[in-house]
């Protein structure tokens, strides 16, 4: 069964207390929480005090997405304000094996994020130290952008180098997921899935979250 993090970005800000009670009660598995810089993309989201404060009351791992540059002077904070999986950009990373190596001796798992324009052939010679690989299936920024459809044929290609490599690191997608693209990117070699305009807009978000989790 696939894992399912439901997207903080889309939910609620004012009422965030109960919808992490939500998700805590749902079948999701991990709780996704980007966090923008205004500079990296052309938005701002959540920081340190709010991964901490979801952290406080969140019964699921922390599955953190750094949208920043200079990701490396946050680590050790990240960490500290609860994070389980810290995923940076590859774009971002001018020592990427170096800024790997700081999230393990951290104590938390590590991830890489790709944007759309961005090949899975840059981590050939990474993928074994990975724990987890983000495929960004829309420009990351914001939230109800629409699939880019190209994105099943990359989880495909990076599935093979992973197998390729001998790593055992997840593939997580992020970005228009819903319950027809989740099942195409599950069938192409896709881990984990990432939902937060599908989730939290729906009529019933444990339901929808319940039936994400069925494919």
């Amino acid at each position: 069964m696939p894992i399912i993090s439901p997207s903080l970005l889309s939910c609620d800000f004012a009422n965030i207390q109960s919808e992490v009670e939500m998700i805590n009660a749902s079948d999701a598995d991990w709780f996704h929480v980007d966090v923008m810089d205004g500079s990296f993309v052309p938005n701002l989201s959540f920081g340190l005090p709010t991964v901490k404060a979801v952290s406080k009351h969140a019964k699921k791992p922390l599955d953190v997405h750094l949208m920043i540059v200079e990701p490396d002077k946050y680590i050790t904070h990240f960490a500290d304000a609860g994070a389980n999986y810290l995923t940076v950009h590859y774009e971002a990373c001018n020592h990427l094996h170096r800024t790997i190596q700081a999230i393990k001796d951290a104590g938390m798992k590590a991830g890489v994020a790709l944007n759309p324009h961005t090949p899975v052939s840059v981590l050939s010679e990474i993928l074994a130290d990975l724990d987890l690989v983000l495929i960004m299936s829309v420009n990351p920024g914001f939230g109800g952008q629409t699939f880019i459809k190209a994105a099943i044929e990359k989880v495909s290609r990076l599935k093979k180098l992973i197998q390729d490599k001998g790593s055992n690191a997840l593939i997580e997608v992020d970005g228009g997921v819903n319950l027809q693209t989740g099942a195409e990117l599950l069938a192409a070699g896709a881990d984990a899935l990432v939902a937060g305009s599908f989730v939290f807009k729906a009529d019933d978000p444990k339901k929808t979250i319940k039936d994400l989790k069925a494919l």
